[in-house]
């Protein structure tokens, strides 16, 4: 059964790998670059701070928590358990990976950009609210996690895994979040106040 799932992965990966140009190519480097998308979260957290004021600090420290435990569990809890080769990496792919950048580690099961994008999606869509802000900041953690797969570092099932083990990890944070806000008035926005 797990090698039809690679198997199947594999061919889904070696499709979506496959639709590639120069100006993606470009696009998509850019998409799952680290500090491309700081003027994105300083825009969030604008709006985190006009809302929340004072607790603001306490958002940003679940946020971090939540990028913490995505990157740490990806880590020790997956790739170093399950040991599985990024596809830039697998020797039976090599030549048939468009490689976009540089390959990185060695494991790609799971992939800490989808778990950390997801994790903090889900837990700014709860903190907010908003439909249109959710459709937003889930369109943004999949075109994320997507360029993972375009650029050759990780298989779709990688992608999926990480962005289930960022929902659980965001859900978990928010909901620590919210029973400590009970007690603590943390969540309270300035109009309530």
């Amino acid at each position: 059964m797990i090698d039809y799932l690679s198997s199947i992965d594999t061919k889904i990966f070696l499709f979506l790998n496959g639709m590639n140009s120069p100006f993606w190519d470009a696009v998509m480097y850019l998409v799952s670059g680290k500090f491309t998308w700081i003027p994105f979260y300083l825009v969030i957290i604008f709006f985190i701070a006009r809302k929340f004021k004072w607790n603001t600090l306490w958002i940003i420290i679940a946020i971090a928590l939540i990028v913490t435990l995505s990157d740490q569990l990806s880590v020790h809890a997956f790739k170093n358990v399950f040991q599985r080769l990024r596809p830039c990496h697998d020797p039976m792919l090599s030549g048939f990976v468009h490689i976009v950048g540089r390959c990185g580690g060695k494991f790609g099961f799971v992939s800490s950009h989808a778990s950390n994008t997801f994790g903090v999606a889900v837990f700014l869509l709860l903190l907010f609210r908003v439909k249109w802000f959710s459709i937003v900041i889930l369109l943004w953690a999949t075109v994320v996690s997507y360029s993972r797969i375009y650029l050759g570092v990780h298989f779709p099932g990688d992608v999926l895994v990480g962005a289930l083990l960022g929902v659980c990890i965001g859900f978990l944070v928010w909901k620590t979040l919210e029973f400590a806000s009970k007690r603590y008035d943390i969540l309270s926005s300035k109009e309530e106040k």
